[in-house]
């Protein structure tokens, strides 16, 4: 039967109003596309696997589906997981997974392209390709299957669904999707020779992806990994992630989408530099997107102005990992304030580092909108936490930071945290309690009133692949709970701030599934399929997680193997262990995260300063992937909007 990408909106649009958020399924948006399907010879569905609402914002997609559309012969369609009651009736009504673009069933498509920022959007991925029609696993598909493609920071790591996917993607996307596109294209207008297996082949060889079949995996008789080797000729040894240079020639997303349901972010946002090189050793996303590649000034206040006029938005997110560390934030964001003093439009942050923050860029910022709270994140709550994970901020300079937002206006401060690093005690996280008193202290010294708020987030650390903590042992649950317990009574009875200190937690079960999922190998496919067969979806919500129902999967699912959960999670790995992304080469030389895990737990150590200041560290990116740090300033200005 032909693969005709018909449209299957007339079978849905009956049953809409019996679904929760029914418009979320409906598409249209400004910003969309819409292609005829047989203009085009490459068809890619990109799936962000989460609902709509978490979805719709992600960069990562709105960015890919437009490098695709532009192609004359490429078309790009989205589709987001389903909520429960929508599957039920799916699955009730006969109707396949299918694009809010085009409506069209996902399974028709050459390419399904999945983008994952977290472990816990796995079990919705095996809910999209059921109902898509689409054989869980690689090996049952056939040459009328799309390729299943994963991307994003968690395809660092995919051996845990490696038995799911088909190729993977890793590091920046959009120079290898249409590398991709064109190998697709060529081996469909040569008539499909070899069938599916050949496709994979010339993907491995020249499309620069990682496909998972071509390698095998062995154990040594007590579980341990052996090795991840080829199995076939013309595969490399070990697949590199891509980087792409030069930002200012891609300057996407150009038409972004406008979301027709409520979102979890309502701005326009634009990306201001990628990578981070302040050597955090918790953060995977910093060590795997280096080097520090910046936009231009000029580029950022285009990108803005584009997207403010097409989208409607009326705040501007400027991201990047460290926002504030741009070499040239202080001229971005009083160019931006001139420019739109007066009018509607805000300016915004994420999170900033303690010692990137002053009061001249915090003016900035807020002077179009109210100053809302104020983000910082010390990550840990002792000083010799801090110095553990090379995160160089001081109590004096946390202090200094609140104090001089308190004193211009600000009310409310909000710092996060992490429990469960290595070597913590107790102690070190019931400093928590002891740093948030004397920021409220401070805030009402220098504030002159009582009306101040501090808001402490705590988060659970999870160690990840290509980080100086992939070794680390993983905190038990009970020990997680037990610390922040004591944390928490500790606040509640201080009765002279305790009631101006806001305690933000989560417990400590959906961090060790995970880190099952971060650290496992192609075994843990068997775990997830398991929960997903037993009714898991949504595991990021914490209203849809059971951890009981993945403790039991675990169970069922590594039977046999002489490994377990513990085996994966608590366990601290050695330098002679071969870890499961060993062959995949995020440039980062394995000695130099090796010694940098030694530092962290040398309480002689020095810190590890930020390369684009000093002297190279020797980390292994530049040299390996022929890059370099690309940084400011450029001595450009933005000039005032000229008046049509």
């Amino acid at each position: 039967m032909p693969v005709t990408g018909e449209s299957v909106f007339a079978r849905l649009e009956p049953h809409l109003a019996r679904v929760s958020k029914p418009i979320q399924y409906v598409g249209g948006e400004l910003g969309s596309v819409h292609k005829a399907w047989e203009d085009t010879d490459v068809r890619w569905a990109l799936m962000y696997p989460d609902a709509y609402e978490v979805g719709l914002p992600n960069q990562g997609v709105q960015i890919l589906y437009e490098v695709l559309n532009e192609q004359e012969h490429t078309l790009a369609e989205r589709t987001y997981a389903v909520w429960p009651d929508m599957e039920a009736l799916m699955r009730r009504e006969g109707i396949p997974q299918f694009t809010v673009d085009g409506h069209r069933p996902v399974g028709d498509f050459d390419v399904l392209g999945l983008s994952f920022s977290t472990e816990l959007g796995y079990t919705n991925m095996l809910t999209a390709l059921d109902l898509a029609g689409i054989p869980l696993r690689s090996a049952d598909r056939t040459d009328a299957d799309p390729v299943v493609l994963a991307g994003g920071h968690a395809a660092f790591n995919p051996e845990p669904v490696a038995d799911f996917l088909d190729a993977v993607a890793l590091g920046d996307g959009e120079e290898v999707v249409l590398k991709i596109s064109e190998v697709v294209r060529e081996w469909k207008g040569e008539g499909s020779p070899g069938g599916r297996d050949e496709l994979l082949l010339r993907l491995a060889a020249s499309g620069g992806v990682y496909v998972p079949r071509f390698y095998d995996v062995s154990y040594a008789e007590d579980g341990a990994l052996v090795a991840t080797r080829p199995n076939r000729p013309g595969v490399p040894d070990r697949v590199r992630k891509h980087t792409l240079m030069d930002l200012d020639a891609w300057p996407y997303p150009r038409n972004p989408l406008v979301p027709l349901a409520e979102t979890v972010h309502e701005r326009f946002s634009v990306e201001i530099f990628r990578g981070c090189t302040r050597g955090c050793r918790f953060c995977q996303a910093g060590m795997i997107t280096r080097p520090v590649r910046e936009r231009s000034i000029t580029t950022i206040g285009d990108m803005v102005e584009n997207g403010i006029r097409k989208s409607g938005f009326e705040e501007v997110g400027l991201l990047s990992l460290s926002s504030a560390d741009h070499t040239e934030i202080g001229e971005v964001a009083k160019g931006l304030a001139d420019r739109y003093e007066g009018s509607n439009v805000s300016l915004s942050l994420p999170s900033t580092r303690v010692d990137a923050f002053n009061i001249t860029l915090a003016n900035e910022f807020s002077r179009n909108g109210r100053r809302s709270g104020l983000t910082f994140a010390p990550e840990g709550g002792s000083e010799r936490m801090r110095k553990v994970i090379n995160k160089m901020v001081t109590e004096e300079d946390l202090i200094r930071t609140v104090a001089a937002a308190y004193s211009h206006g600000w009310r409310q401060v909000k710092l996060y945290f992490m429990v469960g690093l290595p070597t913590e005690t107790d102690e070190d996280v019931l400093q928590v309690a002891d740093l948030a008193r004397k920021v409220i202290a401070k805030g009402r010294e220098v504030a002159g009133h009582n009306d101040i708020r501090c808001t402490v987030s705590i988060g659970g650390f999870v160690p990840k692949p290509h980080t100086p903590f992939q070794w680390a042992a993983q905190l038990d649950v009970e020990t997680t709970d037990s610390r922040l317990k004591k944390l928490r009574d500790l606040v509640r009875a201080d009765k002279k701030y305790g009631r101006a200190i806001g305690f933000r937690y989560h417990d400590g079960k959906p961090g060790i599934i995970e880190g099952l999922l971060s650290r496992g190998d192609r075994r843990v496919s068997a775990v997830v399929e398991e929960v997903w067969r037993q009714g898991a979806r949504f595991d990021g919500w914490s209203e849809h997680f059971s951890y009981d129902r993945w403790i039991a999967a675990t169970e069922t699912g590594l039977a046999g193997t002489g490994v377990d959960l513990d085996w994966f999670t608590t366990r601290e790995r050695g330098l002679d262990e071969t870890l499961p992304w060993d062959h995949l080469d995020s440039g980062l030389d394995k000695d130099w995260l090796w010694a940098d895990w030694e530092d962290a737990l040398d309480p002689d150590s020095v810190d590890v300063e930020d390369c684009r200041w000093t002297p190279c560290y020797d980390c292994g990116v530049c040299p390996e992937l022929g890059t370099d740090i690309q940084v400011g300033p450029t001595g450009q200005s933005l000039l005032p909007l000229s008046v049509v």
